[in-house]
């Protein structure tokens, strides 16, 4: 049979909810034709479908089989987000995705989105300086931004503001053994992060109960006590909700750092988190609400107990390598030819 054949014959599988026979149809159909990329994706799209979480092997092999996808068709855009999301949510492999947007950005360099989803590693990651460097290049080549993008860059630009107000020091890094940050992580350990809705509820209710009850003594009766009444909790509730958040940050600091050390082991493929904070109750919190993938991938971390070297560093793509594709040449790059060409 032709590789069309199987791969018609995996669509029709697919759709009769045969899902094993899809993928064996379409693995089929890439061993009669590696160039099929329709199959490829295929394969992918069943090893990690929509809305369900793909064990490490499923996982890995969605990776491998976009890659393949990518490389016969760089236009996929489908392809290059569906890698990405399994690089970072599935798999934890942070250093891989900002490669693989970098690659994208050399496909695609007037494209938005592989520069929005570096700066949300670089900043998950506690990186803020190249995120902020990042994030300034997305408006220094003047990339077109879609509108379901804005809230996202609007977010990710307050976090890194506040980081730019911040002394470096303070902000947490994972490969430093004796960061302040793990002092916090110890004190908080055998404590479940504090949720933003509970906070709430303390730290605001009661104040919204009081005005209830005071209403009428403070405004009387009517429409127009109604009214400042209603005007009065809606401040109250604003106000509540930015004192909340605030106070969310700074209460679950140590669960935010200890999830960052997660995701830097996750990443680097490295062990960093000591052994008591690994046995503690915040840890396992944490650890239990990551996908089954990256449960399994960072287990196989911690079981090969590799630690990091003493001299370890991020290794970076070249973020200006999209440079080439769009012709670009800087001016001492312009002035070196131009003298070449007079001698």
């Amino acid at each position: 049979m032709s590789a069309e054949s199987h791969y018609l014959d995996a669509i029709e599988a697919e759709e009769n909810g045969e899902i094993d026979s899809a993928l064996e149809h379409a693995r089929l159909a890439v061993e009669a034709d590696p160039e099929h990329s329709n199959a490829w994706w295929m394969i992918a799209c069943l090893l990690s479908p929509e809305g369900k979480y793909p064990d490490i092997e499923q996982a890995s092999k969605a990776v491998v089989a976009c890659n393949k996808v990518i490389d016969i068709d760089p236009s996929r855009v489908d392809t290059w987000v569906k890698c990405g999301r399994l690089m970072v949510d599935h798999l934890g492999l942070h250093e891989d995705a900002l490669a693989w947007w970098q690659r994208c950005r050399e496909a695609a360099p007037l494209e938005s989105v592989p520069i929005i989803e570096q700066v949300t590693i670089l900043s998950d990651l506690g990186m803020y300086a190249e995120a902020r460097d990042r994030l300034s290049a997305l408006f220094e080549e003047n990339l077109d931004i879609a509108n379901s993008q804005l809230a996202r860059i609007t977010h990710l630009h307050k976090t890194l503001e506040r980081s730019a107000q911040q002394d470096p020091k303070v902000h947490f890094k994972p490969w430093q053994k004796n960061h302040g940050g793990w002092t916090a992580i110890k004190m908080r350990a055998n404590k479940a992060p504090v949720s933003e809705n509970m906070l709430f509820m303390l730290s605001t209710v009661p104040f919204l109960m009081m005005e209830v009850f005071a209403a009428r003594a403070l405004f009387g009766s009517g429409w127009g006590a109604f009214c400042l009444t209603s005007l009065l909790i809606l401040v109250t509730v604003i106000i509540g909700m930015s004192f909340t958040r605030k106070l969310y940050q700074r209460v679950n600091r140590p669960g935010f750092n200890l999830l960052r050390a997660i995701q830097f082991e996750a990443s680097c493929g490295k062990v960093v988190i000591p052994e008591d904070i690994r046995a503690s109750k915040l840890y396992m919190f944490l650890f239990a609400r990551h996908p089954p993938a990256f449960q399994q991938r960072l287990e196989k971390i911690v079981e090969a107990d590799r630690k990091l070297p003493r001299n370890w560093k991020m290794n970076l793509p070249d973020f200006e390598s999209h440079y080439d594709e769009i012709g670009y040449i800087d001016d001492e790059q312009e002035e070196d030819l131009t003298s070449y060409e007079e001698e």
